[in-house]
């Protein structure tokens, strides 16, 4: 059995108001994330759910979770693989479907990762660079429904 690692993120509600939840229209969804030792982030519900779209939702902070634990991954294939990427962007989208009763899942979540290396790479390289990312994402390799790969075309600048 591997080692195990524990994560404590605290939840508080701010926005019970005068009449908290006497109807489900009374209470506002806001709250704070708080983890010790880092900034506080502002959640609330997305705003087909009646929350504040200025806020973290926690299905922003879900497909996210997946796209930072792929980005971390990736870099440290290509370190292993001895890629130099000098640049990662992603635009990661994700489809939650709500039943009739109100209750929902996500169906899917697609990365759309942008390496940006130095020297001559070839993509076959960067294809498994990305295969190999996805099969050790901790957070991909915990959900219920198909985390999809969609790379988008890789930049190449001159060796530094």
């Amino acid at each position: 059995m591997g080692a195990l690692h524990d994560f404590t993120v605290n939840i508080t509600w701010t926005g019970a108001g005068s009449d908290g939840t006497a109807s489900y229209t009374s209470y506002e969804r806001d709250h704070e994330v708080v983890i010790e030792g880092k900034p506080t982030l502002l959640g609330s519900a997305v705003p087909a759910f009646r929350g504040d779209a200025s806020r973290y939702s926690p299905e922003d902070l879900f497909v996210a979770s997946l796209s930072q634990c792929h980005m971390l991954w990736a870099l440290h294939m290509a370190a292993r693989a001895g890629v130099v990427v000098v640049g990662y962007t992603d635009r990661a989208t994700g489809t939650m479907r709500v039943e009739s009763a109100g209750a929902g899942q996500f169906v899917e979540v697609t990365l759309h990762p942008r390496l940006t290396v130095q020297g001559d790479v070839d993509e076959a390289t960067i294809t498994k660079i990305h295969e190999d990312a996805h099969a050790h994402c901790f957070i991909a390799r915990s959900v219920n429904f198909p985390v999809r790969l969609a790379p988008v075309s890789t930049d190449v600048v001159a060796t530094r």
